[in-house]
């Protein structure tokens, strides 16, 4: 298999607030978008010959990947104008597509090992991954009889045994014949199915991560740290204790006081402490400032951000160029989140958009979403979801 075409046109409305300035794939986690992460893997093993569907935000698309010379392979695009479907989208990559070739989401987090196998079979082919039963209701259940596909379940109304769809499926061109005016793949492949086509289910045990609520960021960047390489390039001042795998970008300082223990990943140009304590599992981009005696754990935090002395950050996610006041609390603890109808327990601290301001004292309690461009005055108590563009009084 020598071609690989990326869906990667659809926007991700359950991750707001972190999709409204930019597409699923381009979110970034241990300092790479997860759509960089599909890409290595493809070429990984071997397949350079790429195709991107992109539609929303496609343009962020553009300028970070271009045509795929800083990673090794030739990019080509499509667009999908309206996100209709991963079939409709498929679809648009007709012109371009080789007699045989892999197609695969943009948005999941993938390696190397999760496809290596896949992508020596001939078509067609399904690949499986098993995940926890409580998990099965967010995607298409793939029920199996001696490795071979007999139906795709789509997000069954109750949690099951089984193995779900990856998404990732070994083609030939004759699957455009079979899209028809189908929206999504698993109404094509049940269709082909039941019309006699044989089609091989393969189970992966290589990692598969999907983001589909703003906190499974954070488990998509605890996986991407896990093989960080430990790399200082810049300041680490006398009296700063590092431990772990840590990767500290060119022109960062860390000042006398910092205890900081990998995996982490700090972006370059960034000024940490005196006296910071930041935990496992933390992503920092470029040109951050942690103030002193701040405490960070399990969090991602963006580019351009200010955070001020004293502040608590635990399990939460901080969009790029947020200016946050001394004495910040997010706290993580067990909560219920509502995203849409829906209504989520899990163990969470906050999720904050691009851009917002927050004064001093200010507390977000467990589960808060504050969207992008926020204004909150000082020591106001935060819950629930605050929406775009809103003051806090």
């Amino acid at each position: 298999m020598k071609q690989a075409i990326i869906l990667a046109a659809g926007e991700g409305q359950r991750l707001r607030p972190f999709t409204v300035s930019k597409p699923k794939v381009m979110l970034s986690v241990a300092g790479k978008p997860i759509l960089q992460y599909v890409i290595e893997a493809l070429a990984a093993c071997g397949i350079r010959d790429i195709i991107i569907v992109a539609g929303y935000r496609r343009e962020q698309i553009f300028d970070v990947l271009g045509e795929g010379e800083t990673l090794g392979v030739d990019i080509r695009y499509v667009i999908q104008e309206r996100q209709l479907g991963t079939a409709h989208a498929l679809r648009q990559a007709e012109g371009l597509a080789r007699d045989e070739f892999i197609a695969l989401p943009g948005d999941h987090l993938i390696e190397p090992e999760t496809i290596r196998h896949f992508v020596s079979l001939p078509p067609w082919a399904l690949l499986l991954k098993r995940v926890p039963e409580s998990q099965t209701v967010r995607y298409g259940v793939v029920v199996t009889e001696d490795d071979h596909v007999l139906a795709i379940v789509e997000k069954p109304r109750e949690p099951c045994a089984g193995l779900v769809s990856t998404g990732i499926f070994s083609l030939k061109r004759e699957i455009f014949d079979h899209i028809g005016n189908e929206a999504d793949m698993p109404a094509v492949i049940n269709r082909m199915v039941n019309s006699g086509q044989d089609i091989v289910a393969v189970e992966t045990v290589g990692p598969w991560l999907d983001a589909v609520y703003p906190w499974d960021l954070l488990a998509l960047n605890n996986h991407a740290l896990s093989t960080l390489s430990p790399l200082i390039g810049g300041t680490v001042e006398n009296g700063a204790m590092l431990k772990g795998a840590v990767s500290l970008g060119a022109g960062s300082l860390v000042r006398s006081g910092n205890y900081i223990t990998g995996p982490i990943l700090i972006g370059g140009g960034c000024d940490l402490g005196p006296g910071a304590v930041i935990g496992l599992g933390v992503s920092i981009g470029d040109n951050v400032t942690i103030g002193p005696f701040s405490v960070i754990e399990n969090s991602l935090i963006g580019d351009d951000v200010a955070v001020g002395p004293g502040a608590v950050i635990q399990d939460s996610v901080i969009g790029s160029g947020c200016r946050i006041g001394a004495g910040f609390k997010a706290v993580s603890d067990d909560t219920e989140i509502r995203i849409g109808d829906e209504y989520h327990p899990v163990k969470a601290g906050v999720m904050i958009g691009e851009n917002c301001r927050i004064a001093s004292g200010v507390v977000a309690q467990a589960g808060t979403s504050i969207g992008n461009g926020c204004s909150v005055k000082a020591l106001k108590v935060l819950s629930g979801r605050i929406g775009d563009g809103s003051m806090v009084v």
